[in-house]
Formats: structure tokens, C-alpha cells, sequence
């Protein structure tokens, strides 16, 4: 593993922000830490960097143990959520300013900040101040000084948060392309799922100072690990008693499950005969939302609210009226783990996913 952290504890007081946390990186990939706020995110970051110390644990980085190695000795590139620009400094002193810290000549200096201009789709900048910037251009030059004296590691804490949606979406298309051209090992912090399946190539999951589950992002989506991460991953339902549902049966003595929206089919009634509908529950609509590509529909089954998607090229639903919803399965969770549970009335053929 080209990174590894091995029952690393650190606490601020009596809040615990890591827990025995343990993991390996391997090199080049891209990850992403993802979890709630407080969950523990940033303060694995900034022990990667050497601006926090762990209280107990080692920390190795292509092999070396660097717990009391300095941060300017690990090699390591930062980018701050605030970017973190010199105001005071324009584009090309700000890019320069770690070359001129390793007391590198000036062509060198030269070359590279307009490699780097030209790498992060600013050039012709270099004599703009950051106030005379846009967000996610300030952003674009923040990464460009955290490469520019060629880091081993590059770490990104909430690279997005302070800049608006839609430039978000394109910077994170940009991230991953410039990411992959310079194959350098990149951990990202984000509480923003969409963003951390998007670009990440695995996802680390933290939550309460502890590590919930490590995988890919479709791995992470169709298989949680613990009840924690079958709730927190998408737009989760959780009910109380899942026995009361067509088609499944209690098991074990638990009754909470977790249900995505993705695991619901919601019909309208009188567009002809629908398969399975024995199996469908009767439901009302109580709650429409657009969410761009299909209608989010908050729907009631006898008490328990249900939270579904409705294409936009089907016929139109209207608040109050009653539906059919057909659920294809359901998570159960326990204390510390999950189960996926398939509708008894469904082939694994008519089972879609994500």
C-alpha cells in the first residue's frame, strides 16, 4: 500500500474525532472521504499532512513511518476548502510561492507556473489578484501552487464547498480528467454524495471518529455494510416494521429497514394491467418534488412514508392521489450489520439497480 494509517487515535478534548482508524492507498488512485459533519474527515486529512498529531497510531507513506516527520518533509500537496490565496500576491506568485520556499531558480520557476496555468486551464492569468477571480477559478489556482513543487500526495479537503452547483459539476469533471493526467495519488474530504461517486475512484466512509466501510462507489451504493451507510448513502426510508410490507416476512426478530428510492416502483392506477400487482402495496401521494430527471414522490402505505422516483414521461401524479407501489427489496439493520431482503414475489431477473 502506498499509503497506510494503522490504529490511528486522536481526540480534541473528550470528542473523540479517530477512533482505531485503520487503512491502506494504493498509488494513483483517487479517493474520496466521505461522511457527516464531525464524522472524523478532516482531522484524517490534516494528520496525512502533519498539521495534526496523532495521540496514538502510525501514519506511513511509500513505506516511510513520517509520524515525526514535518509537514514540508512529506511530500505532500494541501488544498483548503477557502483556497487559501495570498490576496496580496497575484496568480503567478501565488503558484510560485513553494518553488521560491525550495529555492529553485527562476526559468525553472517560469516553466513550471505556466505548465501549470496551461494545466489547470488558466493561462494568461498569472497577473490577476484573487479578488479579481471567480470562485472557481481561485479554486483552479489553489490546486495549481499545491502541485507546483511536485507533491508525491495531493489532499483536497471539501475542494468544491464554497463554490456554487453548477460550477461545482464542471470542476469535478475537471478534478478527475487532471487527476488522471498526473497519476498522482489524491485524497478528497466531501459530505456531498453525488460528488464522492462522481469522482472518486473508492470511498472511505467515516462516521463518529470511526471507519464504516471502504469500497468503489457501486459497491458502497448496492452493498452497505452497516446500518449506518445503508442509511446514509441516498435518500433512504427507514421504517420500523417491514413485516407489515406484501412480500416480506420478519426475520430474526429484526424489524427496521432501510428503502431506497431506487428499490420502489410507483404506478398510476387505471394505465392498464400492471405485473405483480399482488405483490404492490396501496399508497396515497403525499409529497411531489421535480428533481430533474424524474419527480421525487413522497408516498403513505398505511402510516409508513415511502420515498420513491417517477419518470417524467409517464403520466402525471397529483398530490392525493392513490397509487400502487411495488417494493423490489429493503435492507434490514441490526446493531451492527445489514441484510438484503428480495420481495418473495420477484424473479432476480426483474431486479434493478443503481
Amino acid at each position: 500500500m502506498y499509503i497506510e494509517l494503522q490504529h490511528i487515535n486522536k481526540s480534541f478534548g473528550s470528542f473523540k474525532a479517530s477512533d482505531d482508524v485503520s487503512f491502506g492507498i494504493e498509488k494513483g488512485r483517487l479517493i474520496g472521504l466521505l461522511g457527516p459533519s464531525g464524522s472524523g474527515k478532516t482531522t484524517i486529512l490534516r494528520m496525512l499532512a502533519g498539521l495534526e498529531r496523532q495521540d496514538s497510531g502510525d501514519i506511513y507513506l511509500d513505506g516511510r513511518l513520517v509520524n515525526d516527520l514535518p509537514t514540508h518533509k512529506r511530500g505532500i500537496g494541501f488544498v483548503f476548502q477557502s483556497y487559501a490565496l495570498f490576496p496580496f500576491r497575484n496568480v503567478y506568485s501565488n503558484i510560485a510561492y513553494g518553488l521560491k520556499i525550495q529555492k529553485k531558480d527562476k526559468a525553472f520557476i517560469k516553466k513550471r507556473v505556466a505548465g501549470l496555468l496551461d494545466l489547470v486551464g488558466l493561462p494568461g492569468l498569472e497577473k490577476r489578484y484573487p479578488e479579481e477571480l471567480s470562485g472557481g477559478q481561485r479554486q483552479r489556482v489553489a490546486l495549481a501552487r499545491a502541485l507546483a513543487p511536485d507533491p508525491e500526495l495531493l489532499l483536497l479537503d471539501e475542494p468544491f464547498a464554497a463554490i456554487d452547483a453548477k460550477v461545482r459539476k464542471e470542476l469535478r469533471t475537471w478534478l478527475r480528467q487532471t487527476i488522471d493526467k498526473l497519476k498522482i495519488t489524491s485524497i478528497f474530504v466531501t459530505h456531498d454524495q453525488e460528488e464522492a461517486i462522481e469522482v472518486a475512484d473508492d470511498i472511505i466512509i467515516t462516521n463518529k471518529g470511526r471507519i464504516e466501510q471502504i469500497g468503489d462507489p457501486t459497491d458502497i451504493c448496492l452493498n452497505p455494510q452497516t446500518p449506518f451507510v445503508a442509511q446514509f448513502i441516498g435518500h433512504s426510508t427507514v421504517i420500523e416494521d417491514y413485516g407489515k410490507l406484501r412480500g416480506f416476512t420478519s426475520l430474526g426478530g429484526r424489524t427496521s429497514a432501510v428503502i431506497r428510492p431506487e428499490f420502489i416502483e410507483i404506478n398510476k392506477i387505471g394505465g392498464g394491467p400492471l405485473r405483480y400487482e399482488s405483490a404492490m402495496e396501496d399508497a396515497v401521494v403525499r409529497e411531489i418534488a421535480f428533481r430533474g430527471d424524474s419527480f421525487q414522490i413522497h408516498s403513505d402505505i398505511d402510516g409508513i412514508t415511502i420515498i420513491g422516483r417517477y419518470p417524467l414521461n409517464a403520466e402525471r401524479l397529483r398530490v392525493g392521489e392513490h397509487i400502487k407501489v411495488l417494493i423490489k427489496k429493503l435492507y434490514i439493520v441490526g446493531e451492527d450489520l445489514t441484510q438484503i431482503l428480495i420481495n418473495r414475489a420477484l424473479d432476480d431477473s426483474d431486479l434493478y439497480y443503481i
